[in-house]
């Protein structure tokens, strides 16, 4: 499935979208280069989640948590050096388990995540324009 925002209101909006769909033990890997909307769709599924909470990225803190409809837990592999460090951090415990997983730079860790996850690309094009492109979602037609 290819979408495509053109404004950061509408990714936002279409990431709650999604967070209404999820369910209990949902993994999502985010994909894009620096600054291509992975933490601002974030922002969009929690508040599909109910979550309150500002969300921010977590490339510091590696896993920040959200208390919501369901837990979040939104996790980014960027400066890790590799998925064995990826492993190291504890994430066993997170994914596939209750709640929802967000990882952001996924393609650093993709082997250590469940063949069920959702993969959502997202590609910068010019001005505010983002083409988000979904893969192995479960839950039908999305629109934007």
């Amino acid at each position: 499935m290819i979408l495509t925002t053109t404004t950061e209101e509408q990714t936002i909006s279409l990431g709650k979208k999604i967070g209404l769909f999820l369910k209990d033990g949902d993994v999502i890997a985010l994909q894009g280069t620096l600054a291509a909307g992975k933490t601002t769709l974030t922002k969009g599924i929690a508040l599909g989640l109910d979550i309150e909470e500002p969300v921010t990225s977590p490339t510091f803190t590696l896993i920040s948590e959200y208390e919501g409809r369901l837990h979040l837990y939104h996790m980014d592999a960027y400066r890790l050096d590799c998925a064995e460090a990826f492993i190291d951090l504890g994430v066993e415990d997170y994914l596939g388990e209750r709640g929802v997983c967000i990882i952001e730079w996924s393609e650093r860790v993709m082997e250590e995540l469940p063949s069920s996850t959702i993969l959502i690309s997202i590609e910068h094009t010019d001005g505010e324009n983002r083409t988000i492109t979904i893969t192995n979602w479960p839950y039908g037609e999305l629109s934007i």
